[in-house]
């Protein structure tokens, strides 16, 4: 049993605010099962009161193990019992996943073991949803002699993992994942990952090894600010030589340009008199303008520099985008797609880029527009047009095979009261027939084409009209089911494979 909870019983002691934060996700996921759970970890959530330094003591340490012994005893901790339903909580990141099975009892969840596991280097580079499909692989794997045998259910935070056991014509390792998990009986339940953190701790537990050159690029990441990543994203523009020289005229200059600019100053000056305007003092004005006035709150001018507050939804947090005035709109879009070190990628990663410290009004449009007219871009990717493939011909071996039929009109009425012309071709002779319909009701065309050409030439095996609501019905439908013919019918908005007649 001692292997089944290792993964807690080795955590490491935090040494960030994130990694305290992970391990309290996990405590507080089962905090039900601890007694006196609150005042445990009153020092363990001091540390995460705003304005508190980081600074581990004494106290710290004997909640942090008083945690963990918790976390791995009864009664957060049981023996499995076959006669309960299993449940198995799986998540997965870039750095590994973890999985905690438990079993629903009258209490709740209890648990019966935790499993982690480490990604190597080629598992770092899997996609999202095969980093998730690895991390019930490995779960069960790991806790196979439990889950053998008996049905139980997997829980993620990806959705793309509810068709698991319905892909089309997986291949390769996916092939084999699937044919792996084909052998238990399961279904998989998808949650949000707000609900979904017992398994997600694991995932995030902090590293125990010293010098990993993983941990120290992370850690490295999170403690740049946004302005100094903005600034790197310009450096390589040949306006600036060197990056000193650069904050002092960027602040400046940017400043300048959104005062100049059109949109960006009424809200300036609404900025300074501390008042949103009602919307009939702004109904005249420009629609970038509108824009900046309904996100209002969320502005504020940092340095006289108009900045945005914005969420970004993968992360939860909280950044400062520059408000971009038009005349130096190009110039971002040269550096977030162009510049030295950004890549000339594609729409979806240039706009993340982007969004990463800059904002103006329907940036969307214009990075599309960009990357596709970019001449880098142009000359190593090729055309992104899809090439149409050639025109083929229908075969048709005998008489009867296969008859094309369409609906002309509507004419004048004649004196029998007729207004459309009902079109056949056979497709191996060429013989064409022709009907004359006083409508082009579904009931009409089948009458006459059972008593006028069906009675005479025999039914068809394959019958191709356009998507005209008449040979699309069910009457329609009904008599090729009788009759033994097959219907086919020509791709919307185009109707050259019906061309014959």
């Amino acid at each position: 049993m001692d292997d089944k909870i290792q993964a807690v019983k080795d955590w490491p002691t935090p040494r960030s605010v994130q990694e305290l934060k992970s391990l309290l996700g996990l405590a507080s996921y089962y905090r039900r099962f601890v007694r006196g759970f609150s005042c445990i970890a009153v020092p363990l959530f001091h540390l995460l009161q705003k304005g508190v330094t980081f600074q581990w003591t004494a106290g710290c340490q004997v909640a942090f193990t008083s945690l963990q012994e918790a976390l791995v005893g009864a009664p957060v901790l049981s023996l499995p019992d076959s006669t309960l339903p299993f449940v198995l909580d799986t998540d997965a990141s870039s750095v590994g996943s973890g999985a905690v099975l438990a079993q629903v009892t009258r209490g709740g969840e209890k648990v019966v073991a935790y499993h982690k596991q480490a990604f190597n280097k080629a598992e770092h580079r899997y996609c999202v949803t095969r980093r998730e499909l690895l991390a019930v692989v490995c779960a069960i794997r790991h806790l196979k002699y439990y889950l053998g045998g008996l049905h139980f259910t997997v829980r993620t935070d990806h959705a793309a993992l509810q068709w698991l056991m319905s892909f089309k014509e997986p291949e390769g390792q996916l092939a084999c994942w699937i044919e792996e998990l084909q052998a238990y009986d399961f279904e998989v339940v998808h949650r949000p990952g707000a609900q979904h953190r017992n398994a997600d701790a694991l995932y995030c537990r902090p590293c125990a090894q010293d010098g990993c050159h993983y941990c120290e690029r992370k850690e490295a990441q999170e403690e740049d600010e946004l302005v100094p990543d903005v600034k790197c994203a310009v450096m390589g523009m040949e306006e600036w030589p060197s990056c000193q020289r650069l904050v002092a005229v960027a602040a400046t200059e940017w400043r300048h340009q959104q005062e100049e600019d059109a949109d960006i100053r009424p809200v300036l000056g609404w900025i300074e008199e501390q008042r949103q305007p009602q919307w009939e003092e702004i109904a005249m004005l420009s629609r970038a303008t509108k824009g900046l006035w309904s996100v209002f709150n969320a502005l504020r001018r940092h340095d006289g520099v108009l900045q945005m507050g914005w969420k970004e939804p993968a992360m939860g947090e909280m950044r400062w985008q520059l408000v971009v005035p038009r005349p130096l709109q190009e110039m971002v879009l040269r550096a977030v797609h162009g510049a030295p070190g950004s890549g000339h990628f594609g729409v979806t990663k240039t706009l993340h880029r982007l969004r990463q410290g800059f904002y103006w009004a329907r940036h969307r449009r214009d990075v599309e527009d960009f990357c596709r007219c970019c001449d880098s871009c142009t000359a190593r990717k090729g055309p992104t047009a899809k090439s149409h493939a050639q025109l083929q011909q229908f075969p048709a071996g005998y008489p009867m095979e296969r008859v094309g039929m369409d609906i002309l009109g509507p004419f004048p009425r004649t004196e029998r009261g007729n207004r459309y012309i009902l079109t056949a071709m056979d497709y191996f002779t060429k013989w064409p027939e022709a009907y004359s319909l006083p409508d082009q009701e579904a009931e009409t065309i089948v009458d006459t084409l059972v008593e006028g050409m069906f009675s005479r030439f025999g039914v068809p095996e394959v019958i191709h009209t356009d998507q005209g609501r008449n040979f699309e019905s069910r009457v329609f439908a009904a008599m090729g089911e009788k009759l033994g013919s097959h219907k086919t019918r020509t791709t919307p908005l185009h109707p050259q494979s019906d061309g014959l007649v």
